[in-house]
């Protein structure tokens, strides 16, 4: 048997297919005249591949985040890169029960100072087909998540003719 004929999508990947498109980005930690655009294809319904570029406080900046199902862990996983920093971040998480909410474990620096790793939560909240929003967030050591970054990202329209 083939690996096509093993691996096929499951509901859980269909799940992502909302990413797919291109995307107007705004982002907390940017400002309102920042200017990014983020591109998502799907890599025949099994991963999707989102490519982001835009400003950032350092300057111009490219970005690439994969997530697909993992069904023998039965977990989403995925991975983000960056060109302003050199860190593979990797992710291990789970869609909420109304499919509404994607939410991503990470261990990675502690950009507080601390010199030390904490733990993130990166969550993508689909608001409507158009919408949608990426929090980034750290355990707290109570247990609890603070936010430090919002994005929200605008469905680009094809324009008509």
């Amino acid at each position: 048997m083939s690996a096509a004929e093993m691996y096929k999508p499951q509901p859980e990947h269909f799940a992502l297919e909302r990413m797919v498109g291109t995307w107007d980005v705004k982002s907390s930690m940017t400002g309102p005249d920042a200017r990014w655009t983020e591109t998502c294809r799907s890599l025949d319904g099994m991963w999707y591949v989102a490519e982001g570029e835009g400003d950032t406080p350092g300057g111009w900046a490219k970005t690439i985040l994969t997530v697909g199902y993992d069904p023998e862990k039965g977990k989403y996983v995925g991975t983000w890169i960056g060109t302003m920093m050199g860190m593979l971040w990797t992710y291990e998480g789970n869609l909420s029960e109304d499919g509404n909410t994607l939410s991503l474990y990470t261990t990675g620096p502690d950009f507080e100072g601390s010199g030390g790793t904490v733990e993130y939560r990166e969550q993508i909240v689909f608001e409507d087909d158009d919408h949608r929003l990426f929090t980034s967030a750290t355990r707290q050591p109570d247990g609890s998540w603070k936010t430090f970054q919002d994005i929200h990202y605008t469905r680009q329209h094809a324009a008509r003719g």
